[in-house]
């Protein structure tokens, strides 16, 4: 079941889960420590897939902040466990279908790790930087017309 919530209809144990699992991904198994929660949770539209009452897959829709022209895909992640089933596709597919449909945008970007960089091409995304690091991990600044 897809469940997309803005930062207000988050339920306080939504809100943990979402911030559990992102530390667990991006700070945890990478190990990588950043500030993960980064100020701008409460602007964003969170989108997850559950099964079986489980978040298996998620992102974050993030609105342009200052200085930023479009909207963006972020924090996309599969808890490894779900791994290879497809999901990290789907929950794209998804936050592309809604940023078209209900945010009616013309572009997209995101700040994706260097070696997804092929996986985000496959859905029409173009880099459009060079690799540059970013809390030690090597990414690329991509973006699609839509």
């Amino acid at each position: 079941m897809w469940i997309h919530k803005t930062f207000a209809e988050l339920t306080k144990k939504e809100l943990y889960e979402v911030l559990q699992t992102r530390v667990e991904i991006f700070v945890v198994e990478q190990e990588c420590p950043y500030p993960e929660v980064d100020g701008r949770d409460e602007d964003c539209l969170h989108i997850w897939l559950e099964k079986e009452e489980e978040m298996v897959a998620y992102c974050r829709i993030v609105p342009p902040d200052e200085g930023e022209q479009y909207h963006s895909i972020g924090r996309v992640l599969v808890k490894e466990a779900h791994r290879g089933c497809g999901y990290a596709r789907q929950v794209m597919d998804r936050a592309i279908q809604v940023l078209k449909e209900d945010f009616k945008v013309r572009h997209i970007t995101l700040h994706g790790q260097e070696h997804l960089r092929h996986f985000y091409g496959s859905f029409g995304f173009k880099e459009v930087s060079e690799v540059y690091l970013e809390d030690g991990i090597p990414h690329v600044d991509m973006q699609m017309e839509v």
